[in-house]
């Protein structure tokens, strides 16, 4: 069975573009909404995201909406606890394929480690 985590430098999520996510205003309050917006930097890439090491640089303090965690998901986007584990692949599998591709490293990388 996969099981999800975070694989260290591949930084997929960070690509915060909201012309790619049409429906954050369908998930993050009026504040989050204006916190995500003023994390995208000119490329599309969150500010905190350092390219060359390919991580974030706030990773202990970033915002609620960065952390895949049960209790996030469930109130973000309605998932129960026990669906967090296959929703998250999915995410994860998705926002790799849009920034690098299907056939890419990143996404080598990330079904390895999951166990797909």
């Amino acid at each position: 069975m996969a099981t999800w985590r975070c694989v260290k430098q591949c930084g997929a999520c960070c690509h915060l573009d909201p012309a790619e996510r049409p429906d954050l205003e369908e998930y993050l309050s009026p504040p989050e909404l204006a916190e995500y917006l003023s994390l995208i930097g000119p490329d599309g890439w969150c500010i905190h995201f350092e390219p060359d090491s390919r991580e974030c640089t706030i990773y202990e303090k970033r915002p609620r909406f960065c952390r895949v965690e049960p209790a996030v998901f469930q109130d973000l986007f309605g998932i129960e606890p026990e669906e967090l584990n296959d929703f998250a692949i999915d995410c994860c599998r998705q926002q790799i394929e849009g920034v690098y591709g299907d056939r890419s490293l990143e996404m080598l990388r990330f079904d390895r480690e999951v166990g797909i």
